[in-house]
């Protein structure tokens, strides 16, 4: 028996849920499914250009997992883009921090902010402007925590989870 996949952790949902050659219509292209983790794992690895492990931690998961996660994601994007396919990113077992967090380096005080927001001017506490991203992302799952984090959305696979239409034009 498989063990169970747990929660892999996603920094946010994708600008776009759906890639494909200009001028053909996604009813008319085979389609590939990149999960939100791979997505994720991609985003890490190819965009921010972290090492598996630091990737890993991020996404919660060992780095071996990472690591299959990333070549599967791979795979999938050159096959979509050496066959000309339809790429839908959707589904898999993720969590989404509500909060991006932040640590002042001035006075060590950490704070979240909401994703979607523009990133803070200074510490609240303090007022200093000498702060960074904070790794441990606020309000988002500790290691041995269950998936259900509190102050986390949980997404499960499948077309409903984001309303996405159902007739893609050009």
């Amino acid at each position: 028996m498989a063990r169970p996949k747990f929660c892999r952790r996603i920094s946010q949902k994708p600008v776009w849920r759906i890639f494909k050659p200009v001028g053909a219509p996604v009813k008319a292209l085979e389609e590939i499914v990149l999960s939100m983790d791979e997505f994720e794992a991609i985003r890490l690895a190819d965009l921010e250009g972290l090492y598996q492990e630091q990737a890993a931690e991020r996404m919660n998961v060992s780095r071996q997992t990472f690591g299959r996660i990333v070549e599967v994601a791979r795979r999938k994007v050159a096959r979509v883009l050496s066959e000309g396919l339809a790429l839908r990113i959707e589904g898999g077992e993720v969590e989404i921090p509500e909060k991006r967090a932040f640590k002042c380096n001035r006075c060590q005080h950490t704070w979240g902010e909401p994703f979607g927001t523009s990133e803070p001017e200074q510490c609240p506490e303090c007022e200093s402007r000498a702060f960074c991203s904070f790794e441990d992302h606020y309000g988002s799952m500790r290691s041995g925590e269950a998936c259900r984090a509190k102050h986390s959305r949980k997404h499960r696979s499948g077309p409903s989870t984001w309303d996405v239409e159902e007739d893609w034009k050009e």
